[in-house]
């Protein structure tokens, strides 16, 4: 009897929890608390923040290969598909008509893609110098991505080269792209004038529907002849919005971009928060890449803005430096902040969709990114 009572006193939680899980508890919470009090990037934090949850329930193994969790990581993240059908749904939902009408800004959204390469070498660096801290390559790469300010390109490329990594590089990517409104201001006041905020550009020309179908083709054609590790990230996007642009398949352009992607991101979340389990978050690699992210997001913001003041010198047509800080891939946030601080140094300069271009341009190029890294370090 009184081994029965010891067998099932020790499946509770009460006897089996430790140090870690409860600590793991409260950075769950906290980031269900950032969503829901905050409402930062909730769509997926608070998933995120409950699977989290989940994960750390002792004894159940809800993380573990049969276990729930275990099961969606397995489904939809190991293999790269929910990002995909992620990217395939914000295709749906997102107008390429500004960067069409200035493709000069597609610059913009490269030039932000520098935090990226700027961040690999960082954390090989710090692997190298600092103590409890080991970075492989493949670790660098996908700890890098996060200076995209793009979540499910981060999911992706850290479920093929660093899985172990996935939590805290995605907690770190997706709070980051939340903070956007706190942490690109400074950085686009310091690295302008007065006078350069002020800059009014000239209004955008109208883009023809012959062109926005074009363009999606035209993307995935240069993709899959240069860079054909990109394709699987490029090609969705760029399928989600040929069925938008093509206005024949109004069907499968309101599904990818509603039902579909709103279902995935839920799975997406719970998935990756199986990833906050005690025992593969609280290491000292976690704050690292929770610092590398931080450098790699403002690094990428002062690429963008730097690359725009040059723009604007030798461009015949007024270009406002600000939109430089729009080229990382966090969409349509980036360009509400480009507007706001624009506005607020000039109230009648409207800048959001001159934003747009190298916004959407960021999102294609922090794709670029992750397929030239697949194609280097997988």
């Amino acid at each position: 009897m009184d081994g029965a009572l010891n067998k099932l006193w020790m499946s509770t939680g009460i006897a089996s929890v430790g140090p870690g899980e409860l600590m793991m508890g409260a950075v769950c919470l906290l980031l269900i608390y950032l969503a829901v009090a905050r409402d930062f990037e909730p769509l997926l934090l608070l998933p995120i923040g409950f699977g989290g949850l989940l994960a750390n329930v002792p004894v159940a193994a809800i993380s573990g290969p049969e276990g729930f969790l275990g099961i969606l990581y397995g489904l939809g993240v190991a293999n790269g598909l929910f990002p995909l059908l992620i990217f395939m749904g914000v295709g749906a939902l997102t107008d390429f008509g500004p960067l069409i009408a200035h493709p000069k800004t597609a610059l913009l959204g490269a030039a932000a893609q520098f935090g990226i390469f700027a961040t690999l070498i960082g954390a090989l660096w710090l692997s190298e110098t600092v103590v409890g801290i080991d970075f492989s390559l493949q670790d660098a790469a996908a700890i890098g991505i996060i200076g995209g300010a793009d979540g499910p390109t981060a999911i992706f490329l850290a479920g093929k080269l660093s899985p172990d990594l996935l939590g805290a590089i995605a907690v770190a990517a997706y709070s980051y792209m939340a903070l956007v409104p706190i942490i690109q201001p400074p950085i686009m006041m310091a690295l302008t004038s007065e006078d350069e905020r002020q800059v009014q550009m000239r209004q955008l020309r109208e883009v023809s529907r012959a062109e926005k179908i074009t363009f999606p083709l035209m993307v995935f054609a240069l993709c899959a002849t240069l860079l054909p590790a990109a394709t699987p990230l490029v090609g969705a996007l760029m399928f989600g919005n040929l069925l938008t642009e093509s206005g024949v398949t109004d069907r499968l352009s309101k599904t990818a971009g509603g039902p579909m992607i709103n279902i995935v991101t839920i799975l997406l979340g719970l998935a990756v928060g199986s990833k906050l389990a005690a025992n593969k978050f609280l290491a000292g690699e976690t704050l690292g890449i929770l610092a590398l992210g931080l450098v790699a997001f403002a690094l990428g913001t002062a690429a963008g803005v730097l690359l725009a003041k040059i723009m604007a010198k030798v461009s015949k047509t007024p270009v406002n430096p600000l939109i430089g800080a729009a080229g990382v891939s966090a969409v349509p946030m980036a360009s509400r902040v480009v507007n706001k601080v624009g506005l607020s140094a000039n109230p009648s300069n409207f800048l959001l969709m001159h934003a747009m271009g190298p916004n959407v341009a960021g999102v294609i190029g922090s794709a670029v990114a992750a397929g030239v890294l697949l194609a280097m370090v997988g």
